[in-house]
Parts: C-alpha cells; sequence; structure tokens
C-alpha cells in the first residue's frame, strides 16, 4: 500500500493530466488487456526548474495480492512536458528515458487487467527528481522508489478507474 511520506506533505505540485480519460474517470478498453493494451498519452506542467530527471510509477493498489505495478519509467529528460501515446516497451527509449520492470515481469506499460468485480484504480505518479537516476532498465519499482528518496522536488498523481 502507498504511504505519504512527510517529504510529500511539503514538496511541489505537479499537474498531470490524461487525453483519454478525466481524473477518477473510466480508463477506457484500449488502454487495457481487453483493447489494445497500449499506454495513454500524457502530459504535465509544474516541473521545478532544478529538475535533472522525471520518473512515472503506474500501480493499482486495489489488487488482492498487494499494490501490482504496471509501468516504471525514469531518467526521462526534464524538459520533456508529454508521453505520447503507445511508447514502446523498450529498455531504453530514444531520449534516454529508461524502462523499469512491472510485475507482469516485462518492461514497458502493462496495461489495466483486474480479475471480474469491482472496479480497480490505477495511479499514474510522475515525480522531478534532483538527480538522474544510477540503476539500469529492469529495475524494479521499489528500486526506483529507494533511489529517488530525499530527491523528489515535486509530484503529480492522476487515478483513473477500471473494471471487467
Amino acid at each position: 500500500m502507498y504511504h505519504r511520506t512527510n517529504e510529500e506533505n511539503i514538496m511541489e505540485k505537479i499537474t498531470i493530466s490524461i487525453d483519454s480519460f478525466d481524473a477518477g474517470g473510466s480508463i477506457p478498453d484500449e488502454y487495457t488487456c481487453k483493447g489494445k493494451n497500449v499506454s495513454p498519452a500524457l502530459s504535465w506542467s509544474g516541473v521545478t526548474a532544478n529538475t535533472k530527471s522525471l520518473a512515472l510509477i503506474m500501480d493499482d493498489p486495489d489488487c488482492a495480492g498487494g499494490t501490482f505495478v504496471h509501468w516504471v519509467l525514469f531518467n526521462i529528460p526534464p524538459e520533456k512536458k508529454n508521453l505520447s501515446k503507445g511508447i514502446p516497451g523498450n529498455k531504453t527509449l530514444a531520449d534516454g528515458s529508461r524502462h523499469g520492470k512491472t510485475d507482469f515481469d516485462r518492461m514497458g506499460y502493462g496495461g489495466p487487467c483486474p480479475p471480474p468485480g469491482k472496479p480497480h484504480r490505477y495511479y499514474f505518479r510522475i515525480y522531478a527528481l534532483d538527480k538522474i537516476i544510477d540503476l539500469p532498465p529492469g529495475a524494479t519499482s521499489t528500486e526506483l522508489e529507494k533511489t529517488m528518496s530525499g530527491h523528489i522536488l515535486a509530484k503529480g498523481e492522476i487515478m483513473g478507474k477500471y473494471s471487467r
């Protein structure tokens, strides 16, 4: 389960939006295992001037076995303001961003795919960091979060819901 730290209570806020659904709204099938399973287009603003890199983690805290990680992307260049739809699952992207490993045991985006029943919540969190992350592609969200600790300048999040 995700817990708020004192560091997060005082940090700057990043505004994050997703073109394909409103905050708290339903995630369209296209971005899930029922559809094309491609990443949605994201955009953000409010990144602080001294940011050295950005990191993105998407997870589902409603999974029966605990939080399930669907996407890990780090070392996103600080001047970047968006991610286009359908980011490839390459270890390293053309801009130098690195994919971490998801709980699907692979790199790249893995869309919502909960068991039938009540809707699950999916959080997309973006972090502005005061350093470039010294982890290889394939690092887990736990490794990334440990390395980010104490280096988060700003954070933003948006949540969408999905059920089958």
